[in-house]
């Protein structure tokens, strides 16, 4: 999603001053990313009442697929995604690698993975330590049981020992809730970046404003196919309140660019951020509104998961539960 990437031009090269920030246009871009970022923050005093469990974040959705195996991709793709960040950096010029919506994206996926890796390497560490066996059914939201002797009541798997059922389910904290919040995040800002890079940029601009090369393929790529991999594998939920994240993250970036702005910078990395064009309001409610068909994808994706998986591999593949419904079953159980 970067313009100047391959040697392309930018946006916006006149002077930055005090006449630059009276324009009409700024208030009402302005207004345009502040009520998202309201609606998100309200959205997202909801989530923290939706419970997610330890195991979530390292149990895989395929019943004989040892957590080992979650573990072991989640370090190649980090270690694949750090060798390519690297690489970033030492092509764009160290700091300059940040100016992209793109590399904050891509960097965003690359700490998911390295957080996903310490609370899969405990998962499995607790997973041998314990020697539990895992439940045929994890839809109903116990997901670990304490012997052979433990019995399914209401369609829910109990421990008999509430001792181990803190030990391990009661785990989740400020770490677990993070790399959810990281996960659903990444969903649509890789939607984002790659949608645009490979069906705006490349058949439109290639040539033209910028070269595509091997390096830059890698960053609109495999970002994407990655976390779709890993979604293919963990047991994860996803739902649409993900979205309030989503808008914060852009939201981030595009209050960042009008920090550099208001403070000297002339040159914006993206045309449509400028405002000094009349079109500039327009271009700010296309970007607002083109966030909902990015995370939609990402649904539908993780719908598919569940709904083809299932039929295909009914006693292999595990259904995840979204925290809502999952919210209501508990109640119901209650």
């Amino acid at each position: 999603m970067d313009f100047n990437e391959g040697g392309g031009g930018g946006g916006g090269g006149e002077e930055v001053g005090l006449e630059y920030w009276v324009r009409w246009q700024v208030p009402v871009c302005a207004l345009i990313f502040i009520l998202p970022t309201v609606v998100a923050v309200r959205l997202l005093k909801r989530v923290q009442s939706q419970p997610l469990k330890s195991t979530d974040l390292w149990l895989p959705c395929w019943r004989n697929l040892n957590p080992l195996w979650l573990l072991f991709f989640r370090v190649f793709a980090f270690a694949s995604m750090a060798f390519l960040l690297y690489h970033i950096v030492l092509v764009l010029g160290g700091a300059f690698a940040f100016y992209f919506y793109t590399q904050w994206t891509f960097v965003l996926v690359t700490v998911y993975f390295a957080l996903a890796i310490v609370i899969s390497a405990r998962g499995c560490w607790m997973y041998s330590k314990k020697k539990k066996s895992f439940p045929e059914d994890r839809e109903s939201g116990e997901f670990l049981k304490k012997n052979s002797e433990a019995k399914e009541t209401k369609g829910t798997i109990k421990f008999q020992s509430c001792h181990s059922q803190e030990e391990i389910e009661c785990k989740t904290g400020f770490l677990e809730h993070l790399v959810q919040a990281i996960y659903q995040t990444c969903a649509g800002a890789v939607m984002l970046t790659d949608i645009v890079f490979w069906c705006l940029l490349v058949p439109f601009l290639l040539g033209d404003k910028f070269q595509l090369t091997l390096l830059i393929g890698c960053i609109h790529s495999v970002n994407a196919v990655f976390l779709i991999l890993d979604s293919a594998l963990n047991s994860q939920p996803f739902s649409w309140y993900g979205l309030a994240y989503f808008v914060l993250w852009s939201v981030s970036y595009v209050v960042f660019q009008w920090i550099l702005h208001a403070c000297g910078f002339t040159w914006w990395p993206y045309p449509f951020l400028d405002l000094s064009t009349p079109w500039a309001p327009l271009w700010y409610i296309a970007l607002a509104l083109v966030h909902l068909p990015c995370y939609g994808i990402y649904v539908l994706l993780m719908k598919a998961k569940g709904s083809i998986f299932s039929r295909m591999f009914p006693h292999a593949f595990v259904r995840t539960v979204n925290t809502t419904s999952r919210n209501s079953l508990e109640k119901k159980q209650a």
